[in-house]
């Protein structure tokens, strides 16, 4: 048993993610923002500890009161993404991971005793678009990103390279695929399936663009896996089956009774869904999860979107 420390708790992570810990045999702590999120993260069998991660004293306390052995990053505040206004969909989150972060970690290494350091990073839409179609983690991120996802992925540098180089403790950096399932984008009578299902969401150019999914029960399994498994560094939590939008997007439609996706050429799509949108359904690559499986001993039970990203829950 340890005591872990929980930081952005009531999400669609927090939900899978502390009832599993506490099932584990660990105690668990949830950093909220608010006094409305205490009951629920109490339902989730986690003590409840007030801080908004952008407030440093606040974390301070939040993190001397828990008094962790293990500290898990899950700050995100991303809700529905619009990819013709990208930058602005993730600021929020970019905050939390640069501002949040800074301030989790200043106060794990100030409390002491904090000896494995576990954040969220992104493995869906960060890498390299050169090379091959599908990155394991040791390729690169981006490094010349369209101009509307330039803050995203350099505040997942700055986390990253926070986390990784703190000396202090052992630091273990996630990267989650494209979450479906429960409380995500992807779930059951989302907007995003709706738009799919409605034919709203069409194949940009040769949609070429390799997503890499995962099931939002396996990236909590995978977390928890991390708790004990493994040691410094990137782990890729993904499927085992990354693919192109070509590919997946008529599957899915059809998995929804809908007709096939429309097609559209890129610079069709670059109107409706601006130059984000386009690299998405275009250049994307996808992330190999060999090394997690292995250093983690961890196995997705939904190895494929194929059978797990389905219209019912």
């Amino acid at each position: 048993m340890m005591r872990i420390l929980v930081a952005g708790a009531t999400g669609a992570m927090g939900r899978e993610l502390l009832p599993r810990l506490a099932e584990a045999g660990h105690e668990v702590f949830a950093m909220v923002r608010g006094e409305s999120a205490k009951a629920a993260a109490s339902r989730l069998g986690a003590v409840p500890v007030v801080a908004d991660a952008l407030d440093r004293a606040q974390v301070e306390a939040a993190v001397r009161e828990a008094a962790p052995e293990v500290i898990i990053d899950q700050l995100t505040a991303i809700g529905h993404i619009d990819t013709r206004k990208f930058e602005r969909s993730f600021a929020a989150t970019d905050r939390l991971r640069t501002e949040g972060t800074d301030n989790l970690l200043a106060a794990a290494r100030a409390a002491g005793g904090v000896r494995r350091f576990i954040a969220q990073s992104n493995g869906a839409f960060t890498y390299a678009r050169t090379g091959g179609p599908v990155k394991d983690e040791q390729d690169p991120l981006d490094p010349a990103p369209v101009a509307p996802m330039a803050s995203m992925i350099a505040a997942i540098g700055h986390l990253e390279k926070a986390v990784l180089g703190a000396a202090w403790t052992e630091g273990i950096v996630l990267r989650y695929g494209a979450f479906y399932g429960p409380g995500t984008s992807m779930a059951p009578g989302s907007e995003q399936l709706e738009m799919i299902r409605r034919r709203k969401f069409p194949v940009v150019g040769d949609g070429g663009g390799v997503w890499s999914f995962i099931h939002i029960a396996d990236a909590a399994e995978a977390t928890v896996a991390a708790v004990e498994n493994g040691g410094r560094g990137v782990y890729n939590i993904v499927d085992d089956d990354p693919a192109p939008v070509a590919e997946w997007l008529p599957e899915l439609a059809a998995k929804l009774g809908a007709k096939k996706p429309m097609r559209v050429p890129r610079f069709v799509g670059r109107l409706a869904a601006g130059t984000a949108g386009v690299v998405l359904m275009t250049e994307l690559r996808g992330a190999s999860n060999t090394k997690a499986k292995r250093e983690l001993a961890w196995q997705p039970t939904h190895p494929t979107w194929r059978q797990g990203l389905t219209p019912n829950p």
